[in-house]
């Protein structure tokens, strides 16, 4: 069994594209990552690395130099949140057993084992139906 972790970096690349989702229109202009860094409170460079990244994986469109910036590749409704968390979090080859390494899959499983199975199917299913849609302002 992988799990798959979600930690500060996906957290801080879907906040950044959440961002490109809700100015997101036909029409919209390309937004600086520096307006994307001060507007969802992450280090420009380092909204300038995660949009960057999610535009090497085809999530995004990125135009350098004056007025340059990013919107997003595809409508927010196509974007998954899990295709943004994949670029920026890999998946764990062991278990997170409370009894320790090497419990689980040796034998009888902890008493959490199917508990925690449920909480990675539950999270998977949230990133894979969840899109970008959902920070879209209501006009």
């Amino acid at each position: 069994m992988r799990m798959f972790r979600y930690g500060k970096l996906a957290r801080q690349a879907v906040s950044a594209m959440s961002y490109l989702a809700e100015m997101h229109a036909p029409d919209s202009s390309s937004i600086s990552s520096a307006e994307v860094g001060r507007v969802r409170r992450i280090p420009t460079a380092l909204a300038a690395k995660l949009l960057s990244e999610a535009a090497s994986a085809g999530l995004a469109k990125g135009v350098t130099g004056p007025g340059g910036g990013y919107r997003l590749s595809r409508p927010p409704e196509e974007i998954r949140l899990a295709e943004i968390v994949s670029i920026f979090e890999r998946e764990m080859d062991e278990f997170p057993c409370p009894f320790g390494p090497g419990w689980c899959g040796n034998g009888n499983p902890c008493p959490l084992h199917n508990d925690f199975l449920r909480l990675e199917e539950s999270g998977r299913k949230f990133l894979e139906e969840t899109t970008l849609a959902v920070f879209v302002r209501k006009k």
